[in-house]
């Protein structure tokens, strides 16, 4: 059996991606920030954060995190009950019946994208690029010296969270 072709378009454009991430190529044109040669690897370069839909809809579902675990936690532990009843099924007739496993098999792809799905939404890009500045207000993210905005900031002031 073929590939599905937009598996195929997935895979190369992931690959791409790596490549580009890999070999430093960006599409961003911003020159990069030159440091002194006495400066360099004391320093780490930090922009503003820029507050977007997706840090709304985090903070949104955060007062929340709590129960979508326990749910979360609830759907995996029915699932290692509807895999284990599965094959005890099978057991019990002392052959393999493939059709006995196609329910715990959609439970299970559908748990991983709900998984999946949550992460993204709970935990924002900015969730862990995201430090504090002693001295400094408003809220920054740890970036490339090439990114729109950056500053250099001496390492000794920047704390994660």
């Amino acid at each position: 059996m073929a590939m599905k072709k937009p598996m195929v378009s997935s895979i190369v454009f992931f690959t791409i991606v790596l490549l580009m991430a890999s070999f430093g190529f960006t599409l961003n044109d911003t020159p990069p920030i030159v440091l002194p040669e006495s400066v360099r690897g004391k320093a780490l370069f930090v922009c503003p954060a820029e507050s977007s839909f997706w840090d709304a809809m985090a903070a949104g579902f955060g007062h929340f995190t709590h129960y979508i675990l326990i749910g979360f936690f609830f759907a995996m532990i029915v699932l290692a009950f509807v895999w284990g009843w599965a094959m005890y099924q099978n057991l019990l007739q002392d052959k393999f019946k493939r059709e006995d496993f196609a329910k715990p098999w959609a439970f299970t792809k559908m748990l991983f994208w709900a998984a999946v799905a949550l992460i993204l939404i709970l935990h924002t890009p900015n969730h862990y690029r995201r430090v504090d500045i002693r001295g400094a207000t408003g809220q920054w993210v740890i970036c490339e010296s090439s990114s729109t905005g950056a500053r250099a900031v001496p390492i000794n002031l920047i704390e994660t969270k």
